[in-house]
């Protein structure tokens, strides 16, 4: 069962992504942060898991540290480290892209299950 967290964490998640669309579709970007935290609940998500599958894309898109430390702070630490390690950058211009994603498949096999628990669900969707 998911508590007030996990609702306190998607208008979090729709406010912060409330101008983004999707590339290509200017589909509402909320669209793909739902159909993760779905994914990643069918294949047994517990809480963290799954409020971190709503944010997995805030630290990068949304402002980096200061989004990390404000996630930490409304949502706990293990959610912050499971979206932490969802990030391939923080960093404002993004390096090249290929430059992130060969870092973030080295990074991720390194990584704890919830990590690649998320990370596995946002690639699925």
């Amino acid at each position: 069962m998911l508590s007030d967290k996990f609702t306190e964490a998607l208008v979090y998640a729709a406010q912060l992504h409330a101008t983004q669309i999707r590339k290509g579709s200017g589909v509402p970007y909320i669209a793909h942060l739902l159909g993760v935290a779905s994914i990643a609940l069918e294949y047994g998500a517990n809480e963290s898991e799954a409020i971190a599958a709503l944010l997995h894309d805030a630290i990068e898109d949304q402002g980096g540290a200061k989004i990390r430390d404000e996630i930490q702070q409304r949502f706990g630490e293990t959610v912050a480290k499971i979206v932490e390690g969802c990030t391939d950058t923080d960093l404002t211009p993004k390096p090249p892209w290929r430059d992130r994603k060969e870092a973030y498949l080295a990074h991720i096999s390194h990584t704890v299950a919830s990590v690649r628990l998320v990370s596995a669900a946002d690639k699925l969707y």
